[in-house]
């Protein structure tokens, strides 16, 4: 199971602007657009899939219950 607090580097205890800005940071890094490396893509689609999750106050609330 993926540890979507550590993939955006936020405590669990993180507040939903604390998400988000960790969010942005590492979107902007590592976009397919800007950061050409060949784990660049995987790593975005990580980060993208931990937000979808920790943004959503119900997915989170199952996360945390279930991991």
């Amino acid at each position: 199971m993926k540890d979507y607090y550590a993939i955006l580097g936020v405590p669990r205890n993180a507040t939903q602007e604390e998400i988000k800005r960790a969010y942005k940071r590492l979107a902007r890094q590592y976009h397919p657009d800007v950061n050409k490396s060949p784990e660049a893509e995987e790593r975005f689609k990580e980060i993208n899939e931990a937000y979808a999750v920790l943004s959503d106050p119900e997915k989170r609330k199952v996360y945390d219950t279930y991991g």
